[in-house]
C-alpha cells in the first residue's frame, strides 16, 4: 500500500480557479475490450475509483462515449455525493457504432443533448469540464464552441476543453469562448502535440495528455524504461508518469487502470524525485515522433 498520495504531484489552477491535484485518473479503462460495454467486474471498478479518491486523487477525466455510457454511472456509483474538492471532467462529441469504433459529431442539439445527460447521470448540478471530445469537421467549428459557450452561459458547465486539437484550433476556439483545458495524446514515446504543450504552457491552459503510458508498450518488460527503473528503484509506469510531471507544470496526466495494485503504483509516481539527468536520460531513451 503506498504512502504517497496524489497531492505530492502539485497543484494547477483549471482557468485559474479550479485546483486539482495534477496526477488524475482516466476512465476509459473501466469498460469492456474496445472501450464498449461494462467491465468484467464492476464491482472491482468501483473499489478502483474510490480508492483513488482516497489517495488524493481529485481530477477524474470520463466520458459518455466510454462503454458507451458505462463509465459515467460507474463514478457516480463510486463516488456520489461527491466530496467538494472533487472534479469531474467529462466529454461530448463522439457516437459509437461497436468496439474500438468512434464517429464525431459536433452538431449543437447533440453536443446539448449529451451535456444534459451527463448533468443527469453524474447527478450534478453542473459539469466542471466539459471536453469536446473531437472537433466534427463536417460542423463549423464556432458552431460547436458556440454551443459550449451557451451551455457556459447558462450555468451548465463550468469550464470548456477541447481534445486532439491543433494550436490554429485552439486559437480559432478562444477567439469564441475561454478554453480552459487541451487533452491530446502525448507520452515519453509519442510527442507529436510538442507545440499544443509549449502553447498551453505559455497561455496557462491545462494539458491534459491521453495514453499517458503509451498504451503499455513504454512499460512492458524489456522496454526502454526497464534498466533505468532499476536504477533508480522505480517502476517503468512511474518514471514514465513522473516524467510527464517534470515536462510541463501545465500536464495533468490521467493514467487509467482496473486494478487498485495498479492504480497504487501510478499514484506512487507523484514520489519519485527526478534529477535533470534523469530525465534527460528519459528522453534520450524513447525515440518521439514529435521530436524527429
Amino acid at each position: 500500500m503506498t504512502s504517497v498520495t496524489a497531492g505530492a504531484s502539485g497543484q494547477f489552477m483549471i482557468d485559474g480557479t479550479l485546483e486539482v491535484n495534477r496526477l488524475g485518473y482516466g476512465t476509459m479503462q473501466l469498460t469492456g475490450p474496445g472501450v464498449w460495454g461494462p467491465p468484467a467486474d464492476p464491482d472491482e471498478a468501483v473499489r478502483v475509483l474510490r480508492r483513488a479518491a482516497e489517495l488524493g486523487v481529485n481530477l477524474f477525466d470520463t466520458a459518455d462515449a466510454y462503454g458507451p455510457l458505462v463509465a459515467e454511472p460507474l463514478l457516480h456509483r463510486a463516488l456520489a455525493p461527491y466530496d467538494e474538492n472533487i472534479v469531474i471532467a467529462t466529454k461530448a462529441g463522439f457516437t459509437r457504432q461497436g468496439p474500438d469504433q468512434w464517429t464525431p459529431v459536433g452538431r449543437p442539439a447533440y453536443l446539448r443533448q449529451e451535456c444534459e445527460m451527463s448533468l443527469r447521470i453524474l447527478g450534478v448540478d453542473r459539469i466542471a469540464l466539459f471536453q469536446l471530445h473531437r472537433v466534427d469537421p463536417e460542423v463549423p467549428l464556432e458552431d460547436q464552441i458556440g454551443e459550449l459557450k451557451a451551455l457556459k452561459d447558462e450555468g451548465k458547465i463550468a469550464h470548456i476543453g477541447l481534445s486532439e486539437v491543433s494550436v490554429d484550433q485552439i486559437e480559432e476556439s478562444r477567439a469564441i469562448a475561454p478554453i480552459a483545458s487541451v487533452q491530446n495524446r502525448y507520452n515519453l514515446a509519442d510527442r507529436a502535440a510538442e507545440d499544443v504543450l509549449d502553447y498551453c504552457e505559455n497561455h496557462q491552459i491545462a494539458f491534459i495528455p491521453w495514453f499517458p503510458l503509451a498504451t503499455g508498450d513504454l512499460v512492458k518488460s524489456g522496454g526502454p524504461l526497464e534498466a533505468i527503473a532499476s536504477r533508480l528503484s522505480a517502476t517503468p509506469s512511474q518514471l514514465a508518469l513522473a516524467w510527464l510531471l517534470r515536462r510541463s507544470p501545465v500536464l495533468l496526466p490521467i493514467p487509467g487502470t482496473a486494478s487498485v495494485e495498479h492504480l497504487e503504483q501510478n499514484v506512487a509516481a507523484a514520489g519519485v524525485q527526478l534529477t535533470d539527468d534523469d530525465v534527460a536520460e528519459l528522453t534520450a531513451a524513447v525515440t518521439s515522433p514529435g521530436c524527429e
